[in-house]
Formats: C-alpha cells, structure tokens, sequence
C-alpha cells in the first residue's frame, strides 16, 4: 500500500518509529456495514407508516425529529423506541408492539455485512490486535448487535445509545478506551468520518484513518466535516496498513 493512499502524515523517516497499535477501533454506519441511503430511509418509513397507521410524511418526520433521542440515552430499550414513534406520530399504543418487531427485524437486517469485510477482521485479530466498534446507534441496533455475524470478531462494542452521548463527545472515546484498558496512544481509529468522529478521536490521543463511506456516496452521514489525514479505501485495506507500519 503506498503512502499516497495512507496521506502525507505517513511520509516520515523510517528511522522514525509508529507506536505498537494495540486496538483498532471502527465505526459501524459506513465503514463496517452500509450506510443507509435516503431510498432506504424512505422505504423504512412507509414500513412504519403502515404498522403505525399513519402517513409516510408523519412516520419520517417522527424518525428525523427523533434522531438525537434515539442515540443520546434519552431512549435506553426498542420498547421505549417503538413508544416514543407511536407518540410522536399521534398513532395509537396499541401499535407499539408490532413497531418494536419491525424495529429488531430492520436491525437485524442492518448489521448484516459483506464476506470480504469477515475476512479482512479476522486477519485483524490473528495479527494480534483487539478490535472495538464504536457508534452513534439506537437500542434497536444495541440489542440486535450480539446476534449479528459482526459481534465474535469483537473485543468491545460501545453504542452512544448505552454512554448518554453522541460523537464527537469525549466521553464515549474514553469509554471505549477504558472498556479495552489501553491508553489513547495505543489504538487506531477507523471511520468515514460522520459526526466528525476522526478529529474527535485524535483529541482523544488516537490515532485516525478515514475510509471511505461503505455503499457510496449515497449513503447518509450525519455532521460530517472535511478530513485532511490519512485515508484508506476501505476496510479490507487495514490488514495492510497494519502491516506497513510494522514494517517501518
């Protein structure tokens, strides 16, 4: 892999050396499963318009003023998710429990990822490194998590959802940190860079790398700002990047 596609912070003497990398932590939405794009927005919430009994509008417009509630610790279970929609959308209660099982079944569909991206995290862990996921992410994505093919190639997971924050707050860097028990200067940061997570982790003392957005530029990203450091094209290139600066 050349230090064109690593960023010009890499183009340093060899006599210079990387820290060990302890960890690498990774983001969830568009870097290790896609993004959801604007059409699959809108295809979720006619499903939640059609449990709900409700207009498409009223069922995004509940989804799009909810976001923050959903991801901050406001809503702590899918049952207070799914109640809080139904509230929102003047829909009645009694459709709360069938929301919730269209919450878990798009979770689950959510966290399904691609073979490649299997692979390429189990070269990862035989290289020796933990791993941790780090996201903004509701309880439906928390709860679904375990039983995604994701979760045994995992060391930690922390969902803004469980810490009461969103990125870039310091907080959840620290608390995934400290779920692994390493210092900052021990990890790497992997994102596409939504909620300006990649300067958030190196004020947190990380290192970071951008990846590219998976499923596109069409995906949704929320707070995104311009990034400048190192970048990879995808995931599956860490193994390689990993292994570079080994080398060095």
């Amino acid at each position: 892999m050349s230090d064109v596609l690593l960023g010009t912070s890499l183009m340093r003497s060899s006599a210079v050396q990387t820290p060990r990398l302890t960890a690498v932590i990774l983001d969830l939405f568009g870097t290790l499963v896609e993004a959801p794009s604007a059409v699959e927005r809108s295809t979720a919430a006619h499903q939640f318009a059609e449990v709900l009994g409700v207009s498409s509008a009223a069922a995004d417009s509940a989804l799009s003023d909810s976001w923050q509630a959903r991801r901050d610790g406001q809503l702590r279970t899918t049952a207070e998710v799914a109640a809080h929609l139904v509230a929102r959308s003047s829909a009645p209660a009694s459709r709360a429990d069938e929301l919730e099982r269209l919450l878990a079944q798009l979770a689950h569909e959510r966290l399904q990822a691609d073979a490649t991206l299997l692979q390429a995290l189990k070269k990862l862990r035989h290289s020796g490194v933990m791993l941790a996921v780090l996201s903004d992410a509701s309880p439906d994505i928390a709860e679904a998590w375990s039983r995604s093919d994701l979760a045994s190639y995992f060391d930690a997971a922390v969902f803004s959802c469980r810490v009461g924050a969103v990125k870039p707050a310091p907080q959840l860097f620290a608390a995934v940190l400290g779920t692994l028990g390493i210092a900052p200067h021990q990890a790497l940061y992997c994102g596409d860079g939504g909620g300006d997570e990649l300067a958030g982790a190196e004020r947190a003392g990380m290192r970071a790398v951008r990846v590219e957005r998976r499923g596109g530029p069409r995906g949704l990203a929320f707070g995104e700002t311009a990034w400048s450091g190192r970048a990879i094209p995808e995931v599956e290139a860490l193994p390689s990047l990993l292994s570079t600066w080994r080398d060095r």
